[in-house]
């Protein structure tokens, strides 16, 4: 089968031209006996019916099915025929579409209809906006109702039949699907030398990323080296995740949060993807993890689940100072110390308006927090990070927004302390066998995990400090084996 194929209901539908794409009828696309080499095919489903059980919807399904990578998805034709499944993926576009309508007369009643081919619009104003709405809803053509009340809203999305489409449409539409196979091709032509495609998502925005610009381009150099194509991906590549064969994500991750999407999908297409959707879940909640780790008898600080009815309870538990942690902050956020009644109930006030439970642990001071990577369930890199200057936490929020850091010391694997590796250890491999930072305290009374973290910080200079390039080695050529394990490949 060749590498893009345009699926018609009938050959009337696309007339023969120099534009060289093969194209099927759906028929005998269905009747298609599906061929193992068939894996990479990109099909373009130009059916009429996509509704639920039509002609169009059957060939998206069996199109998935086969492995080949379909426009549009099954999931997208089922979001695109209800509102109160769509609607919430577009309502962060309401700046942009009043951007995109500020010259518009905004009466009451006032309607507008915006014409997508794939991402593309000849309305040079809307561009950014039918960008981000192919983004969200893949696929080859949508129609888009937009009414006025005041300010222009999304009033209904639906799919257009290319049948629809007047004389100079069709020329529109010829050159958007040109240009949409055209720019896949270009950024996949290295992948024609190279054995996989791996996708590395990540937020040049995010102002503590756990791998910094430079360190992901030095990923991507390293990809090549091994053999692999590299490509850094952000929120707007959601509709392209089939094009890859792994997804390695580098951005801070929450379960409410596109990185957890991004996980869940990549996984439903069959990626392998670090991190896992499961370990997201696990090690984004404190909660779980102090239960896990309770349960197999791994050392934590004393640690104590507590509703609002609990805190009387809690000051005759825990002696001041105490902390109060949120079961889902990261880089020290809703991590808080508590050193008096007062300070208990307003802390507390703050902490549980957004969140039902929360922990609490003796307030545990040392100069550093050992971090343990872990990968494939064996120890990766070792660091001791210090706390931030007169500060109790490696990361100090302050109120102006900027983040202080400590300073922070790798240490050969070899060279740390036995108990604090074997601890490790045993609290990564109750999460998973992907890539991990279990962070410890070593005190006088033994040693104590604080938590596992999925998406562990690796930056140049820091955690690469002992093993250099070899530690970005490790981790593509751990992907690399996933990669061919799930390929059936030796």
């Amino acid at each position: 089968m060749p590498k893009n194929l345009i699926v018609v209901d009938s050959r009337r539908d696309w007339p023969v031209d120099d534009s060289g794409i093969p194209f099927i009828t759906a028929i005998d696309y269905l009747r298609r006996k599906h061929q193992p080499e068939d894996r990479r095919t990109r099909v373009i489903n130009l059916c009429r019916n996509l509704e639920y059980g039509g002609v169009g919807y059957y060939c998206s399904l069996l199109g998935e099915a086969r492995g080949h990578h379909v426009l549009p998805e099954v999931r997208t034709l089922l979001e695109v025929r209800r509102q109160s499944l769509y609607r919430p993926g577009l309502a962060d576009l309401q700046p942009l579409l009043e951007k995109a309508t500020e010259n518009l007369q905004k009466e009451v009643g006032a309607t507008y209809v915006l014409r997508i081919f794939f991402g593309w619009t000849a309305d040079g104003p809307m561009q950014e906006l039918a960008r981000e709405l192919f983004e969200r809803l893949p696929m080859p053509t949508l129609e888009v109702q937009l009414r006025a009340n005041g300010v222009w809203r999304i009033q209904r999305v639906c799919a257009l039949p290319i049948g629809d489409l007047d004389a100079v449409e069709k020329t529109n539409f010829h050159a958007a699907i040109q240009h949409y196979l055209a720019r896949r091709r270009r950024k996949s032509k290295p992948s024609e030398r190279m054995r996989y495609d791996l996708a590395i998502l990540h937020d040049p925005q995010e102002a503590l990323p756990p791998s910094s610009s430079r360190t992901l381009k030095h990923f991507v150099r390293i990809g090549k080296r091994l053999g692999i194509h590299v490509e850094l991906i952000s929120r707007r590549d959601y509709g392209r995740l089939a094009e890859f064969d792994a997804l390695f994500i580098r951005e801070t991750t929450r379960i409410d949060h596109h990185t957890y999407e991004f996980a869940r999908k990549a996984e439903q297409e069959g990626l392998v993807v670090i991190d896992d959707p499961d370990s997201i879940l696990r090690c984004t909640n404190k909660v779980y993890l102090t239960e896990i780790l309770r349960a197999h008898q791994v050392p934590i600080l004393e640690t104590i689940i507590i509703r609002k009815i609990d805190l009387r309870r809690l000051e005759k538990r825990l002696p001041y100072p105490f902390v109060l942690k949120v079961p889902d902050g990261s880089f020290s956020r809703g991590v808080r110390k508590v050193t008096d009644p007062e300070t208990l109930r307003k802390v507390a006030a703050e902490l549980f308006a957004d969140s039902d439970l929360l922990l609490a642990q003796p307030y545990c001071y040392t100069p550093f927090d050992w971090r343990i990577g872990m990968l494939d369930r064996q120890p990766l890199f070792a660091c001791q990070y210090f706390m931030s200057s007169n500060h109790w936490q490696i990361v100090r929020h302050l109120d102006n927004g900027r983040a202080l850091q400590g300073g922070f010391r790798t240490i050969s694997l070899h060279e740390t302390p036995a108990p604090v590796l074997q601890t490790a250890v045993r609290a990564a491999n109750l999460i998973g066998d992907g890539l991990y930072g279990v962070d410890l305290k070593e005190t006088p009374d033994g040693v104590f995990v604080v938590e596992v973290n999925d998406n562990p910080n690796i930056d140049r200079g820091i955690e690469d400090g002992v093993m250099g390039d070899a530690l970005y080695e490790t981790v593509l050529r751990s992907l690399i084996r996933r990669m061919e394990t799930r390929h059936g490949r030796p």
